[in-house]
C-alpha cells in the first residue's frame, strides 16, 4: 500500500478515487460503524461539477440531485413571494456547469463509493487510526477494527477525518479559530407532505426579523426537507422540536413533519489548521478547514483539496516529490480565502441581512487560482483552464474538457502543424483553425473559443496540470 486516507466522507472519497485510477494502492478507513446517512453538505458548487466530470461521476450526481430551488417566503403569516439563493446563469463554452447543484451528502458519498468501487477499492468502515509514527521512507500506523489492532506501513498517510481530526492533533497541528456557542443552529431531514417539495420554504413569525425563522429546502431523490432553524433555547434536537418551531414561524397547524432521519445542532466552528502538512502526513477538508454553512463552501474547498493532492501523490511515487512542495502553499491560501467570505456571508446574516446570500461574491469557486501575486495577465499560470467547443480529428464535436478528462497533464500547442513537442506525463495536441492540417494528435477551433478562452496567439503552448489548472505558458 501506497497511501492510507483516514476518513471517507467527500474529499477521502475524492483522493481515493483521484488515486486509484491512477493505479496507486490505496487504503481508505473510517471510524464509524455505518456510513453517514444525512443532508449535511446538499450544495455543489460549479467547479466541484467539473472535478466530478472528470472523475467520471458527474452524470450520476446531476442525475440524481436537482437545480436551486425556489424559495416561497412567508413572513408574519402571510406570503411574501419567491426568491432564489441564486439567479440561473447560462452555460458558456468556457463554463459549461454554471451553476450550483443540490444533492444530500450522503447520496454524493453514496457516488463517489460506487466510482471507487469500479477500481477494486472499498471503505474499511468501523476502523479507526490509532496512532502512526513517521520516517524518512514512510508511515506507520495502527488500526484497529472491533478491538483487533492491525499494524500497516504505507509512503503517506493523509487526514480526511473531520474537524476533530485524530491525525492533526497526533501531529500537534494547531486549530486556529474560534467556536461561538452563543449562536447554534438546529439542522434536520424531515418530511412535510403538506407542502409541495418541488419549493423550498421560509417561514418567519415577525415579519421585521426574517432570519429568525425557519427554512425547509427539498432535498432531491424522496420527500425530505432539510430544515434549519436557530437553536434559541437548552434542548435536545427532537423531531417534537422541529415541530414546535415550525408550527410557531409558520402560524400553521397542517405542516405535519415526521420521519427524522437525520438531525444535529450546529455552532459556528470557524477554523483552520497553521500546516497542511508534515512531512509525509497531509490535512485535508474538514481535518484542515472548518467553514460555516453560508455560501455551501466546505465540502466543495475539502474536494478540492483532494482534486489538487493526488496528482501530486502520484507524481511524488513515481519519483519527483517537488509538486508535493506547493500543496499548502496553494490549498492553505484557498481555504483562507474561503473561511473569510463564508464567515462574512454569516455576520451578515446574523444580522438580518436577508439577501446577503443572492448578491454577495461568487462562491461558485471557478475564481480560485494559485497564480502569482501580482499576476494580472487575462489568463496567467495558476488560473482554472477553461472549456471550449472543438472538433477532433474526424470532425466530431468535443470539449476540452474532453481532451482533460483522465490522470494526465495536457500540452495545447495553439497553431502547430509539425510535429509536437513532448511532455512527461502529459497528452500533446495541437489547436488549430478551421482550414489548417496537421497529422499530429489535433483538435480544431470551433468559433475562436479556444484561442478566445486561453487569450492565446499562433505557436504559443499552454501545460493544463491533471487538476484542470494552468501549470505553463510558453
Amino acid at each position: 500500500m501506497q497511501v492510507l486516507i483516514a476518513g471517507a466522507g467527500p474529499t477521502g472519497l475524492t483522493l481515493a478515487i483521484d488515486l486509484a485510477r491512477r493505479g496507486v494502492p490505496v487504503r481508505i478507513v473510517d471510524q464509524a460503524a455505518e456510513f453517514f446517512a444525512g443532508s449535511r453538505g446538499d450544495g455543489i458548487q460549479p467547479r466541484t461539477l467539473e472535478v466530478f466530470d472528470d472523475l467520471g461521476v458527474l452524470d450520476a450526481v446531476l442525475g440524481a440531485g436537482s437545480p436551486l430551488p425556489v424559495l416561497r417566503a412567508y413572513l408574519g403569516g402571510e406570503f411574501a413571494g419567491e426568491r432564489r439563493m441564486a439567479e440561473p446563469v447560462a452555460p458558456t463554452p468556457a463554463v459549461p456547469y454554471p451553476n450550483g447543484w443540490v444533492l444530500g451528502q450522503s447520496r454524493t458519498e453514496a457516488i463517489l463509493r460506487d466510482r471507487l468501487a469500479e477500481f477494486g477499492v472499498r471503505v474499511e468502515t468501523g476502523t479507526a487510526l490509532v496512532s502512526f509514527e513517521q520516517d524518512d521512507d514512510g508511515v506507520t500506523a495502527i488500526l484497529d477494527r472491533d478491538g483487533v489492532r492491525e499494524t500497516v506501513r504505507a509512503a503517506y498517510l493523509i487526514g480526511a477525518d473531520g474537524g476533530r481530526s485524530t491525525v492533526r492533533k497526533h501531529l500537534g497541528i494547531p486549530f486556529e479559530g474560534s467556536t461561538d456557542d452563543s449562536l447554534r443552529m438546529l439542522l434536520g431531514d424531515v418530511r412535510a407532505d403538506a407542502l409541495d417539495h418541488a419549493y423550498g420554504y421560509w417561514f418567519a413569525a415577525d415579519a421585521e426579523r426574517p432570519m429568525d425563522g425557519i427554512v425547509l429546502s427539498p432535498l432531491p431523490g424522496g420527500a425530505h426537507f432539510q430544515v434549519a432553524a436557530p437553536l434559541t433555547e437548552n434542548a435536545e434536537p427532537t423531531l417534537a422540536l422541529l415541530q414546535r418551531y415550525l408550527d410557531h414561524h409558520s402560524g400553521r397547524t397542517d405542516i405535519v413533519l415526521t420521519d427524522l432521519t437525520w438531525v444535529t445542532v450546529w455552532r459556528p466552528n470557524i477554523r483552520l489548521a497553521q500546516r497542511f502538512r508534515d512531512r509525509r502526513v497531509f490535512l485535508a477538508g474538514d481535518a484542515a478547514h472548518t467553514h460555516p454553512p453560508t455560501g455551501g463552501q466546505g465540502m466543495n474547498t475539502g474536494i478540492q483539496d483532494a482534486y489538487n493532492l493526488g496528482w501530486k501523490l502520484a507524481a511524488a511515487l513515481d519519483g519527483d516529490e517537488s509538486a508535493l512542495d506547493t500543496y499548502e502553499s496553494e490549498r492553505r491560501a484557498v481555504a483562507a480565502r474561503v473561511l473569510g467570505l463564508s464567515t462574512a456571508l454569516l455576520n451578515k446574516l446574523t444580522d438580518g441581512d436577508e439577501d446577503a446570500l443572492a448578491r454577495g461574491e461568487d462562491t461558485r469557486q471557478l475564481d480560485i487560482s494559485y497564480r502569482a501575486p501580482g499576476d494580472h495577465r487575462p489568463l496567467a499560470v495558476g488560473d482554472r483552464a477553461p472549456d471550449a467547443p472543438v472538433k477532433d480529428a474526424d470532425g466530431r464535436q468535443v470539449r476540452l474538457f474532453d481532451l482533460f478528462r483522465g490522470p494526465h497533464a495536457t500540452l495545447l500547442c495553439f497553431g502547430a502543424t509539425g510535429p509536437l513537442p513532448t511532455e512527461p506525463g502529459a497528452r500533446s495536441y495541437a489547436v488549430l483553425r478551421p482550414g489548417a492540417t496537421t497529422t499530429e494528435p489535433h483538435v480544431v477551433d470551433v468559433d475562436g473559443h479556444a484561442f478566445s478562452a486561453y487569450a492565446a496567439v499562433e505557436g504559443e503552448r499552454v501545460l493544463v496540470r491533471p487538476d484542470g489548472y494552468l501549470g505553463r505558458r510558453d
